[in-house]
C-alpha cells in the first residue's frame, strides 16, 4: 500500500464542502468518484483542511492510500516512468471531474505522511466588496456600509495577543483543544475587495468567518475593541457573530514543513 497527496484547487459554490455527507455533494465525493471511474479502486481521502459548505480553496491536499495507482498495469502506457505517469494521473482525473474541481499535482509521499497531522500552517483570505458588481457576487461578500478600516485592524492585530478561540468556533465541534496560534491577521485591500487575511497553525470550525463577521461590526461602528476582548475572553461562541456567508471565503494556501515533498 502506497500514500499519495493531492493537491487541488475548487470553486465552493456548488458543494456542501469537503467531506462526505448524505444526500449532499462534496468535493471529496467528486474526487473519489472521479478515481474510482479511472482507477477501479475506492479510495478515501484525509484532507489537510476540512472547507465548509459554499468555501472555495486556491489550495488544499488530501492524502489517500492506493495498491495499484502508479505501478505497471493496463490503465497506464509504460513510457515515461512514475513522473510520466503522475502527469498522466492528473490530466485523466481533471478530464472526469467537474470544471470547478482541479487536481494540480499528484505526489507519492512515506507511508506515515499526513496532510492534516503534519502541515504548520494554514492561510485563509475572506473577500469583502461594497460596490455592487456581478463578477464577485459569488466570490466575495456583498457589504456596501461605511467602514473604518483603521478599528478593523486593530481588531485583527489584538487577535494575535490570543490562543484560545473557542468564541469564535461552531458547536458540535468534536476537536480536543481550541487553541490555536495566529502569525498573521490584518486586513488589506486586493482588487477592490476588502479582505481579511489571516495564517495560523490550525483553525476551528467557522473561525475565520466568525472573526470576520465579530470585526465588521467593530468597523460599522456597532462594537467597541474593549467589547471584542471580552468575547474572546468569554470562551462562549454565542458572543460572537457568524453573519457572513461562506462563498467570501478562500483557503489560500496550506504549508508543510521544508523539504516535505523533496
Amino acid at each position: 500500500m502506497s500514500r499519495y497527496f493531492l493537491e487541488v484547487f475548487y470553486k465552493g459554490a456548488n458543494y456542501s464542502g469537503f467531506q462526505v455527507q448524505h444526500n449532499a455533494n462534496t468535493i471529496q465525493a467528486e474526487i473519489e468518484k472521479a478515481f474510482e471511474v479511472l482507477q477501479k479502486e475506492r479510495v478515501i481521502l484525509t484532507a489537510s483542511s476540512r472547507t465548509d459548505a459554499g468555501v472555495h480553496a486556491l489550495q488544499n491536499f488530501f492524502h489517500f492510500d492506493s495498491n495499484s495507482l502508479l505501478h505497471h498495469n493496463s490503465n497506464w502506457e509504460r513510457r515515461g516512468g512514475d513522473e510520466g505517469r503522475e502527469v498522466q494521473f492528473v490530466y485523466k482525473m481533471n478530464a472526469i471531474l467537474p470544471d470547478d474541481i482541479v487536481i494540480k499535482r499528484l505526489i507519492p509521499v512515506k507511508e506515515d505522511a499526513h496532510s492534516r497531522f503534519d502541515a504548520i500552517s494554514r492561510e485563509y483570505k475572506y473577500f469583502v466588496y461594497r460596490r455592487k458588481d456581478p463578477f464577485l457576487k459569488d466570490r466575495a461578500f456583498y457589504f456596501p456600509y461605511k467602514l473604518d478600516i483603521d478599528k478593523l485592524n486593530q481588531a485583527a492585530a489584538i487577535i494575535k495577543g490570543y490562543n484560545d478561540f473557542t468564541s469564535f468556533s461552531k458547536r458540535n465541534t468534536q476537536v480536543k483543544t481550541f487553541i490555536c496560534q495566529l502569525s498573521e491577521s490584518e486586513w488589506i485591500w486586493e482588487n477592490d475587495c476588502l479582505v481579511y487575511h489571516v495564517k495560523g497553525n490550525r483553525f476551528l470550525r467557522g473561525m475565520v468567518r466568525a472573526l470576520t463577521a465579530t470585526m465588521l461590526k467593530i468597523g460599522r461602528g456597532k462594537m467597541t475593541i474593549e467589547e471584542f476582548q471580552n468575547i474572546i475572553l468569554a470562551k462562549d461562541c454565542t458572543k460572537a457573530s457568524f453573519s457572513v456567508p461562506s462563498h467570501g471565503l478562500f483557503i489560500i494556501s496550506v504549508e508543510y514543513p521544508a523539504e516535505y515533498f523533496l
